[in-house]
């Protein structure tokens, strides 16, 4: 299994960290524009393989170099302006980068499964399914699945029970219009109601991203973790159910858009979509948030980015 990390800033750099720990791969190769930062994180980790149980290829690589790979996690982007208010501020950059990287890396991995960690990773994972020419099955956002984990263990501590044994999602946008399903979330088949302290933890779990930012510039560690959730699944082709931000032709009469919804991931990407019942306040929720989307997929996307 080789994977390759397109990017090694913070993000890029812990999840090859992560990787390396966990042993999820044979071949794990480092990319990005600064090679010298590149080829410094493979030489670290070559030494940490030392304290590892799994022996692993480490190296470094020009982006142009990449290729053959089975995996690709895409964290690159344009550096934020340290006083990011909205992800949606590294939309204009962050889509000029992706017409050039997403068309060479599809090129050089024909094989791969996309991973996008990119912000804002919903109109990133619409316009990566667009123009790499592979099924939207191969392009996986991480989304919220990182929200969904926040909310899982404020819960847990809430309800005193163990985060995994919590069924209950976040969906939407990675971003101010996602919404948390109440309708069918549960815990030993017992529902998890909506009230008002459980929609408090709803609004932490909303500001938990930029309260890390704020306070240290950037997150890495959870977005990484949450990466990894969605390697390892594919790895080992283990059919996990995820909230992961993925292409959608049509559902619910929305029709071209990307957000997150439950899907099955497996060895060759998303597998399946899940499409649970939502209720009227969830659909209005999630009329919202694919409105909102559309409309920055049009404003930030040529014509020609969107040839599906």
């Amino acid at each position: 299994m080789k994977i390759a990390i397109i990017g090694t800033g913070h993000v890029g750099s812990a999840t090859a960290y992560a990787l390396v720990l966990k042993g999820l791969c044979d071949h794990l190769v480092l990319a990005g524009r600064n090679l010298a930062k590149a080829h410094g994180d493979a030489l670290d980790l070559q030494h940490t393989l030392a304290f590892c149980e799994r022996s692993i290829t480490v190296e470094s690589a020009a982006l142009d170099e990449v290729a053959d790979s089975d995996i690709l996690v895409v964290t690159a982007s344009m550096p934020s302006s340290g006083h990011m208010t909205s992800r949606l501020e590294l939309g204009p950059a962050n889509v000029q980068l992706f017409r050039q990287l997403i068309p060479m890396l599809a090129r050089n991995n024909p094989q791969a499964v996309l991973i996008i960690i990119t912000n804002p990773v919903d109109i990133m994972t619409y316009l990566a399914t667009q123009i790499s020419g592979f099924p939207a099955s191969r392009i996986i956002g991480v989304g919220t699945l990182v929200d969904s984990a926040r909310f899982r263990s404020l819960l847990s501590i809430q309800e005193q029970i163990h985060p995994d044994d919590l069924r209950a999602y976040i969906l939407g946008e990675h971003g101010p219009n996602q919404f948390p399903l109440f309708s069918t979330a549960s815990a030993g088949s017992e529902h998890i109601v909506d009230n008002t302290s459980h929609r408090e933890i709803f609004n932490a779990v909303y500001n938990a991203g930029f309260d890390v930012y704020n306070a240290k510039g950037y997150t890495n560690y959870a977005i990484s973790a949450a990466a990894c959730e969605v390697i390892k699944a594919i790895v080992y082709d283990s059919h996990r159910t995820l909230p992961l931000s993925t292409y959608l032709e049509d559902w619910l009469g929305i029709r071209d858009n990307c957000f997150s919804i439950p899907v099955v991931v497996g060895r060759h990407g998303i597998i399946r979509h899940l499409h649970p019942d939502l209720n009227r306040q969830e659909k209005k929720a999630l009329e919202k948030a694919a409105r909102l989307i559309k409309d920055q997929i049009d404003h930030l996307l040529l014509p020609e980015d969107r040839s599906r």
